[in-house]
């Protein structure tokens, strides 16, 4: 049975690390009108206990995946718009939209499991169907063009992930295909040069400002919490990398920045017994503040809100984005949360977060150290590859091996003996 799981973890990560998840199209429509579609990858990793453990699968996004059109709509005045995916044995992926007027972005994310179904969750020890919803997706895009994003983005909901990849999607269409003129995601403009698209190819010229060069990899910083006895009683280590969006005095307008912050902010914060807090400052530009919850029935606690105040020079107003309903980070008391990849925390609309390096702990620290690590999904995959790799090379060679001695035996088979 041990053998099973590794087998098919191995293939989950296979989907998901060599890019073998299939690319589906999704469309919700209005008579013969249609408001949202989406062109993607998409794969889960889902946590689950059997009988004997806790077991991780990988389930993709299969391409038979289909639009639940009793839940899919192209919303009203009182509904957001809705597309929900359907596919195996009662498992659902939903996203809702949301707009301003000029700027659309997916509400919340729902994932729904059947953990009854045993090609998926072999072992499981429960058959109830669970549902979990986020309102931390970070994606958004101008009215009128096509969220692209090519690079994978993990979206972390409710204690589970999922990650998308060539994704392509539109809310509030005005055709029936997706527009041409593109908003390219964060991961994919530190890649590219390609000039981002405009929503119209008749625009008056104006004056090209250089796009900001990548700030690179940030250093990584430690920081102490202490008790008011002295331990310490949260301990982090991570290199941090804000996105923000802000009304610039210099240029009068909008800009997005990308901003390394330095590894030697000055940290303090305080410990509970069911939440804890890091607050980082550095002097009066940055407060940057991480609140994380422990559930004390599961013994998990995760990352539930993120505050940032700053005030830069070419700021027109001090800039102030929080969000407490946040998931990310989950782990299990008595052990770290560790993930060397690169990570973004989506927060608001005008504000992500990433993360380099990361460990951290926010209960239970009880010698100065960090306990156990368990790791994000995105390492794991990581180490995956060289023994998927590895696996598929011997595979191959085997298979070359025994044609060789077919064809050798076929050949000796022409041949008799004087």
């Amino acid at each position: 049975m041990r053998l099973r799981h590794v087998v098919v973890g191995l293939f989950g990560a296979c989907l998901v690390v060599l890019g073998c998840v299939q690319a589906v199209t999704l469309e919700v429509k209005d008579g013969n009108s249609t408001c949202i579609k989406a062109e993607l990858s998409a794969s889960m990793s889902i946590t689950y206990n059997s009988s004997s453990s806790t077991e991780t699968a990988v389930v993709p996004l299969p391409d038979s995946a289909s639009v639940d059109a009793g839940s899919s709509s192209c919303g009203t005045d009182r509904n957001l718009p809705w597309l929900v995916a359907v596919f195996g044995s009662g498992h659902a992926l939903g996203l809702s939209f949301s707009t301003n007027g000029s700027l659309y972005s997916v509400a919340n994310l729902t994932l729904q499991y059947n953990l009854s179904d045993t090609s998926v969750f072999p072992g499981s020890n429960s058959s109830v169907v669970v549902t979990v919803v986020t309102a931390s997706v970070g994606i958004w895009a101008a009215v009128n063009t096509t969220y692209r994003c090519v690079s994978p983005t993990m979206v972390a909901v409710g204690g589970q992930s999922v990650t998308f990849s060539d994704m392509r999607l539109e809310a509030y269409m005005q055709g029936n295909e997706l527009s041409p003129a593109e908003s390219v995601c964060i991961a994919d403009q530190s890649i590219t040069t390609a000039p981002p698209a405009t929503t119209s190819t008749t625009s008056a010229p104006t004056t090209a400002h250089p796009s900001p060069t990548p700030p690179g990899t940030p250093e990584r910083g430690t920081y102490y919490v202490y008790n008011s006895n002295g331990t310490v009683c949260l301990l982090a280590q991570v290199g941090l990398q804000l996105n923000v969006s802000y009304l610039s005095q210099s240029q009068n307008k909008t800009v997005q920045e990308m901003i390394n912050l330095a590894p030697n902010l000055n940290a303090s914060g305080s410990c509970e017994a069911s939440s804890a807090t890091l607050v980082l400052t550095q002097a009066e530009s940055i407060a940057l503040s991480f609140t994380f919850s422990l559930n004390s029935t599961s013994n998990k606690y995760h990352l539930s809100g993120i505050t940032l105040r700053a005030n830069f020079s070419d700021m027109s107003a001090p800039f102030v984005a929080s969000n407490t309903s946040l998931s990310y980070l989950w782990s299990t008391l008595g052990h770290s949360y560790m993930c060397n990849a690169e990570q973004t925390l989506a927060v608001e609309r005008d504000f992500s977060l990433n993360t380099f390096k990361l460990q951290i702990q926010p209960f239970g620290v009880t010698t100065h150290q960090f306990a156990t690590a368990e790791e994000c999904q995105m390492d794991q995959d990581e180490m995956l590859i060289p023994i998927i790799v590895g696996a598929a090379l011997a595979g191959l060679v085997l298979i070359v091996l025994i044609a060789y001695l077919i064809g050798r035996k076929r050949s000796h088979a022409g041949y008799q003996t004087i």
